[in-house]
């Protein structure tokens, strides 16, 4: 038996061994009567049904327990005449029992009534729901864990749809419309027809938490009990009242939220006592479908249907299914094989369904796009926006909804839509045709309606957990998208900027004419407006240290104080006068202080602040500015359009160049000597110029400014934490969590990945954010059941497109203004019209693919498509059944499937034999 099917146990846990217990166990598992505890027939005692007992229940409980038999409701005086004990010792035992999940009470003609169910749902999740059974016994978790996983095997393909333990209830909004629908399938008809409401902590993601494999869906206030169900939760503190209006107020918060409802399905059709409120990653029914493929046992009659003429493979809905059924593909025609139907094809339902058919690694192994790739744009993204779905958006004048979609992913629209390196441009399927699509100059466009603070919108919040405190270190790109998201879930935020001025190198490292300072404020006021509070010029490390914020209850901390020093040549002279780190002559002119260059000046450097440097140069009177660098024209680190820029600016680009020596003259600079470079890498890619010597050139200059890296400036920040650094001094930290080596400690953006982009840091951001909610709350895992976010564009060479639009590219106009300021961005917007033109350009690439058999049918999906593109068509018409009504229905499925089997084994061997 491997491990899979065997219960785990924490450490130091010991059996004992008891025997009424046992048979107690066996009575509420329908065991045959009179079987050896332990022995054949019977559970064992490291079986999760005895072991849930074993914890809370003593041998004295057990003999009265067993009393009460399998769904049958007797009242004590009844138990005290079958155990000849008095009424009132009986009514305190059942009482007991009932508190600790191992029976139920209810009231039946003005008396209390006693009775045992089945296990899941049912006594596993009593048990569990008790808190104070957590408390003690923390092992009924790891029992009620291990009992699906144990026993699921066993059930794979023994159930029809329709008639499992629990059933999926589409979202109500989902089946509006055309589709047929039964009044079974609507989660109203449940609520409507009972008054009596409670609600308890989700049974599933309490197992997860205590046993440290939580999945970031916390488990508070999310399963709902009804009528004599919750009368019992009610009456042993299981659960608090509420009235029906706060059970449509959960139930609406679950489906914003991305969950999905399940209810009981053992009270026959139409028929429950409880509302689940699940994920697809901690909830234990649902790994009957994730991990076993056991789909029918808990589907409901639905499944998804795309229109690919209106989906945009924007991916919310496949980043919100529960089961992985939905995937990103691709729409265009193709001259190769593209994946078209993703529809599991071997399934339980005619294939017997050994371990090695299971997917144990469900909650790691989650796949966003189909194996033939989707949409370019979305796939280089660093932040994997929804492209193409906001510039469908965009192309109906829906805006807010466009920047809406943008901010699931970047909370810095207008910012990027001025600064982005655009690599979504750069691999747009449109290039291979004529020119990419203006996606930058379109976001900027949807941006703007977040620098008017009439049209300003603050956005909702999604939970509330202002008692936990999160730091943030850094007011830069990645420390405001990792406030804004904490922000979203009601965190209490307060990042420190060491600078008088937000935003980090947005403000201070970004000249005006790329990046209006009033751009940035405005996003961080959207920010401020969540709640979030910013402290500037305060040093942690100097002012404050991370002990005195721990001690002031902060829970985490996330660094992102940038990459904001300059790096130096090593070279002869290099300390005389004259002579400047770019990063802080962008900073000056930033901050006000503009110079007044005079005569040649050098900058040193080939990267985008190497550009910025000189392009600052020329505003600063200048009379002639030269850049230098090592990489030929073609590998320059610095953007095309930048490049572009700077030449008609008048910058003179030298390439292949690399300092020798700095020649002075009375301690200031004088000209610097470049020797030729051959080659800037080695084979492996490492950065290893080689050079000639003796090809040297001796240029003039009056100033030279070194923009040839970025440094990381900690001061005192770290010092005493346990975290190690590499070698540029950038934080060790864990890949995908972002977690240092000490565990509060989580970092990104430049101080973590080395200089990159504001977008690289500002998705940094987010998966920090997503990483400190799970570390502040308990049991959570930084991992399991988390999105890795791998995407894969499809193959642009072999796109076959017969009909576009032949528009050509929009070009904003250029701002012409009597203002002589030349630091002011003059680059215009696109208007309304040429947004319709530009948006009308968009190949359209990408599409959702679903997997009909793996859908379970919830229409979680339809509920976050903002294009009417996802829909429930009602497939099968499968009603339930009593529990005590299933084992002939199932009788009758097994004994099917099974001549299914030997049907399909017949012909495979049929066929194998012509081959």
């Amino acid at each position: 038996m491997s491990n899979l099917t065997k219960m785990q146990f924490p450490e130091g846990y010991q059996c004992q061994y008891k025997e009424t217990v046992m048979r107690l166990a066996n009575m509420i598992g329908r065991k045959k009567e009179g079987v050896q505890p332990g022995g054949e027939g019977s559970y064992q005692w490291d079986d999760p049904e005895y072991v849930c007992l074993e914890a809370g229940v003593t041998d004295e409980m057990a003999e009265v327990g067993l009393c009460l038999g399998s769904f049958q409701k007797k009242t004590a005086a009844q138990v005290a005449e079958m155990m000849g004990k008095p009424e009132e010792y009986c009514r305190e035992v059942l009482m007991d029992l009932a508190v600790y999940g191992a029976c139920k009470v209810g009231t039946l003609n003005g008396e209390d009534v006693f009775w045992t169910e089945t296990w899941i749902p049912g006594h596993m999740e009593m048990i569990v729901n008790n808190p104070n059974n957590i408390k003690k016994y923390p092992i009924v978790a790891y029992a009620m864990e291990a009992y699906g996983r144990v026993r699921g095997g066993g059930s794979v393909g023994s159930f029809p749809v329709g008639v499992g333990l629990m059933r999926v209830i589409p979202i109500e909004s989902a089946i509006d419309g055309d589709s047929r629908k039964a009044d079974y399938e609507e989660i109203s008809k449940y609520v409507e027809e009972n008054t009596v409401f409670c609600v308890s902590d989700c049974s599933c993601r309490t197992d997860r938490e205590v046993m440290g494999e939580g999945c970031g869906h916390l488990k508070e206030d999310m399963c709902i009990q009804m009528g004599t169900a919750a009368e019992y939760y009610i009456r042993n503190g299981r659960a608090r009242q509420i009235t029906k209006e706060e059970v449509y107020e959960i139930l609406k918060r679950a489906e914003e939220n991305g969950l999905m409802h399940e209810i009981p399905n053992i009270d026959g059709s139409g028929k429950t006592h409880a509302i689940c409120n699940c994920c697809g990653c901690g909830c234990l029914s649902m790994r009957t479908a994730t991990m076993f493929k056991n789909v029918d046992m808990i589907r409901s009659n639905y499944v998804a249907k795309v229109d690919a003429k209106k989906c945009t493979a924007c991916g919310q809905c496949v980043e919100n299914c529960p089961v992985n059924a939905l995937r990103l593909g691709q729409k265009l025609c193709s001259s190769e094989p593209v994946v078209e139907d993703i529809t599991t094809t071997v399934t339980p339902r005619d294939e017997e369904w050994p371990e090695e058919k299971w997917t144990p690694e469900y909650r790691t192994s989650r796949e966003n796009v189909v194996d033939s790739g989707t949409s370019p744009c979305k796939t280089n993204c660093p932040a994997h926006i929804g492209i193409q779905g906001y510039i469908k958006l965009a192309s109906q004048g829906k805006y807010q909804e466009a920047l809406d979609l943008i901010r699931k992913e970047n909370p810095l629209p207008a910012v990027c839509g001025r600064i982005c390196n655009r690599r979504c441009e750069q691999a747009c399927t449109r290039g291979q045709i004529d020119q990419a699509v203006a996606i930058d100059d379109i976001k900027k466009f949807i941006a703007q309606q977040e620098l008017d603070p009439q049209k300003r919108v603050i956005p909702k919040k999604r939970h509330d957990y202002h008692d936990k405190k999160i730091a943030i270190v850094g007011s830069g790109p990645a420390g405001l998208s990792c406030a804004y998201f904490l922000a979203l879930d009601g965190y209490t935020i307060t990042v420190f900027e060491k600078e008088e001025r937000l935003g980090g190198m947005l403000t201070l490292g970004i000249p005006s004419f790329r990046l209006e300072k009033d751009v940035v404020d405005a996003e961080i006021e959207i920010i401020r407006g969540m709640g979030v509070e910013f402290r500037t010029g305060v040093e942690v490390g100097k002012d404050i240290t991370l002990d005195q914020l721990r001690a002031e209850g902060y829970d985490a901390f996330y660094v992102a104080i940038g990459a904001q020093g300059g790096r130096k040549l090593g070279v002869e002279g290099e300390e005389a006068e004259g002579i400047y780190s770019g990063i802080e002559f962008l900073r000056g002119i930033n901050a006000g202080n503009r110079p007044s260059l005079r005569g040649k000046t050098i900058v040193i450097g080939g990267g985008n602040v190497a550009i910025d440097v000189a392009r600052s140069a020329v505003r600063c009177d200048s009379g002639e500015v030269s850049m230098y660098c090592l990489e030929s024209r073609d590998i320059m680190p610095a953007s095309e359009e930048e490049i572009l820029e700077a030449q008609e600016e008048g910058v003179r680009l030298n390439n292949g160049w690399g300092p020798k020596r700095i020649l002075t003259e009375n301690g200031r600079v004088k000209a610097v000597e470049f020797k030729k470079c051959l080659s800037v890498f080695d084979e492996q890619h490492r950065f290893s110029p080689k050079y000639d010597e003796d090809d040297c050139v001796v240029v003039e200059a009056d100033q030279v400014i070194v923009t040839i890296g970025q440094s990381i400036q900690w001061g005192g920040l770290l010092e005493g934490a346990d975290v190690e650094f590499n070698r540029n001094m950038t934080v060790i930290a864990d890949a995908f969590t972002y977690q240092s080596g000490q565990a509060d400690i989580f970092v990104g953006g430049d101080c973590y990945s080395g200089p990159k982009f504001a977008i690289d840091a500002i998705a940094a951001g987010k998966q920090g954010a997503i990483s400190i909610h799970r570390f502040v709350h308990p049991g959570q895992s930084l991992v399991l059941g988390r999105d890795r976010r791998i995407y894969r564009e499809l193959n642009k060479d072999a796109v076959l497109v017969d009909d576009y639009d032949h528009t050509p590219r929009q070009k904003p106009d250029t701002i012409k203004e009597a203002s002589s300021d030349r630091f002011h961005d003059n680059r215009g917007i696109l208007d309304e019209q040429q947004i319709q033109k530009e948006t009308a350009r968009c190949l359209g690439c990408g599409v959702t693919k679903v997997d009909e058999y793996m859908c379970v049918g919830c229409g979680q999906c339809t509920t976050k498509c903002k294009f009417d593109a996802i829909h429930l068509e009602r497939k099968y018409d499968a009603e339930g059944v009593e529990f005590t009504q299933m084992p002939p229905v199932v009788f009758r499925h097994v004994m099917k499937r099974k001549e299914k089997i030997a049907r399909k084994k017949e012909e495979q061997l049929a066929q194998k034999e012509e081959r």
